[in-house]
């Protein structure tokens, strides 16, 4: 059963319950402010996801053997053992009663089937691919079943595998790599686990592929604005789910990983990615490989502005010569270039180090450096 983030009503009226009595909530104002407080203050991994349960049910419903092997922990050879060990990281707690009551946090990572927990089945990571470039027509459908923990791996398998190859000539020479690197798709799936709104209903974050592009959606709006993405230090809604899987490795201890992406994108010479939002949700776009000619004005300043990002958080400068070697131009197209660094300056995307420079030692940060 779930804690509500909500006191309960019965035909629009509050109630709270003091001692053994219910009472009107608005006629104990002091309680009131009592109960909004602690209910505006647990986040969701410490909610309740499963009450009042026997050791034989929390044995059965979590994967626990999964959480010992993900922390490289030798599994305890009593029930006792294993119980104190999540009990110790919260994902199940003792109550009242002498049962167990499972976490958000318990559950959500290391469910057996999320559809166990009322208030999680509808939290699984959903994954489509698309015939074509819209969403006419769909080729396949797959809804995840597990804990986000125990079923990461399992899932960037199955995304890997939907990929077609692309044939990449440059700096990771001429090869048949996937559309997309899969570095790059394992930190956007994590961040889209990690960072979305739990609390919104009816929504799930969602990986939809097509034959050009991926789009990677979580609910919630970004608690950082999207055009920092690299630099800023992450900030999660859900810090004790976050923690967790930067313990197991799934995502980085500092950062957000999307340094990690720009980088991937920039080795495979990818357009830039997109970072958006809508009304409810946070998006991020990879785009399958483009050569520059084919890429239009607003690839190209987007890719300019995160090359610039990306050399800043790397204690180092954009120049004409490292946006060649990221768009593999040429040097004697260097012009061409110039032409993107223009633009992107015009679009206040970036701006001069250092406006004494003469123009051959010319150098270039992000706009809000």
């Amino acid at each position: 059963m779930q804690h509500f983030v909500h006191p309960v009503q019965f035909k629009g009226v509050e109630f709270i319950r003091i001692g053994s009595y219910k009472k009107k909530l608005k006629d104990h104002s002091e309680k009131a402010r009592d109960l909004w407080r602690a209910l505006d203050n647990t986040p969701f991994e410490r909610e309740i996801a499963a009450e009042n349960i026997p050791v034989e049910q929390v044995i059965s419903l979590l994967d626990y053997p999964a959480y010992f092997e993900l922390l490289k922990l030798p599994l305890p050879e009593g029930r006792d053992g294993i119980l104190s060990a999540l009990e110790a990281d919260d994902m199940i707690v003792k109550n009242d009663a002498g049962q167990w009551n499972i976490t958000n946090l318990g559950a959500i990572l290391f469910a057996k089937k999320l559809s166990d927990f009322q208030s999680l089945r509808h939290k699984a990571m959903r994954v489509i691919l698309y015939e074509g470039e819209n969403k006419v027509k769909t080729i396949r459908e797959q809804e995840g079943t597990k804990g986000y923990a125990t079923g990461f791996e399992g899932l960037i398998d199955f995304i890997t595998n939907l990929l077609p190859s692309n044939e990449i000539i440059g700096k990771a020479l001429r090869n048949d790599v996937p559309m997309f690197p899969e570095l790059a798709i394992r930190e956007l799936v994590a961040n889209a686990v990690i960072h979305q709104d739990f609390h919104a209903t009816g929504t799930a974050p969602l990986v939809e592929i097509f034959a050009n592009r991926m789009e990677i959606t979580n609910p919630g709006k970004p608690l950082v604005k999207t055009s920092r993405f690299l630099d800023s230090p992450p900030k999660s809604r859900n810090e004790a789910l976050a923690s967790f899987m930067r313990r197991i490795g799934v995502c980085e201890q500092r950062g957000s990983g999307v340094d990690k992406v720009v980088f991937q994108t920039e080795f495979y010479q990818l357009p830039a990615p997109i970072f958006e939002t809508t009304d409810e949700h946070t998006r991020s776009v990879l785009f399958a490989h483009r050569a520059f000619k084919d890429m239009d004005k607003a690839d190209r300043i987007r890719a300019c502005y995160l090359h610039a990002c990306l050399r800043y958080v790397e204690r180092d400068f954009m120049t004409n010569s490292t946006l060649r070697e990221r768009f593999g131009i040429e040097k004697k197209n260097s012009a061409t270039v110039s032409r993107v660094i223009k633009d992107t300056l015009e679009a206040d995307q970036i701006q001069l180090y250092d406006k004494d420079a003469s123009r051959k030692y010319v150098k270039y940060v992000p706009w809000w450096s």
